[in-house]
């Protein structure tokens, strides 16, 4: 190989998903071990893998994407290297092991098709804007992979009696058992969020952690809706 090139090299693989690089997951195929990804986001892979977008079981849970915030989602299964992007944001990959994580559709990437999985309303949100948030939940044993404009922050929240405040459109993911609710301020845009003078925060207490991302662009995320 050209010793300029060397140093970007795929390493050898040790985990079903893993980083290649920040912007950039490389996942591990193998027959009977599915996986559901973003549809667009593959870049290259190695070997002989299959997609199928929107398949039926997506369908089903789709449904519940009433608000049209759920991120399109194809199967991808066979044998090989699958090398997965979003338009160079940072990937962040996490192996559940029997945990849970709720995450907003723009950012999640792929994850185990075995994984259970399903869209939910945020409670505690809806006398804030209406319909409130919708959030993707996904629990068991297996992988996730996220994505972050930039590189994220993971604050956990300790379990104390403080809470931790976010805002809405830097959200990336929190652990499903955190309380969750909304709080309102009025700030002029230059001093909090990117609102319009009226502030919507998120305040997550309890025992587990909140992924937000240095990003703040509405573009590009989940957004309250009256």
């Amino acid at each position: 190989m050209n010793q300029p090139l060397a140093g970007y090299a795929p390493a050898p693989v040790t985990a079903r998903m893993e980083n290649h690089g920040d912007h950039m997951l490389k996942v591990a195929m193998q027959t009977g071990h599915d996986l559901l990804a973003r549809v667009g986001s593959m870049v290259a892979y190695e070997g002989f893998v299959q997609y199928e977008p929107n398949p039926p079981a997506v369908r089903q849970i789709a449904r519940d994407w009433v608000t049209g915030e759920g991120a399109p989602l194809m199967k991808c299964s066979g044998d090989g290297l699958l090398y997965l992007a979003d338009y160079g944001a940072n990937v962040v990959v996490i192996n559940l092991n029997g945990d849970g994580i709720s995450v907003n559709a723009t950012n999640l990437l792929a994850f185990d098709a075995h994984l259970t999985w399903g869209v939910e309303r945020v409670k505690g949100l809806a006398k804030f804007a209406g319909q409130g948030l919708w959030n993707t939940r996904i629990s068991g044993q297996g992988w996730v992979a996220l994505t972050s404009r930039g590189k994220p922050i993971v604050v956990d929240c300790g379990g104390g009696e403080d809470e931790t405040y976010v805002d809405p459109d830097a959200l990336v993911a929190w652990s499903p058992n955190l309380k969750v609710k909304g709080k309102r301020s009025f700030k002029a845009q230059s001093l909090i969020g990117r609102g319009s003078g009226e502030a919507y925060q998120m305040a997550f207490s309890g025992q587990g952690i909140v992924v937000v991302q240095p990003s703040e662009d509405s573009t590009d995320r989940l957004r309250f809706r009256g």
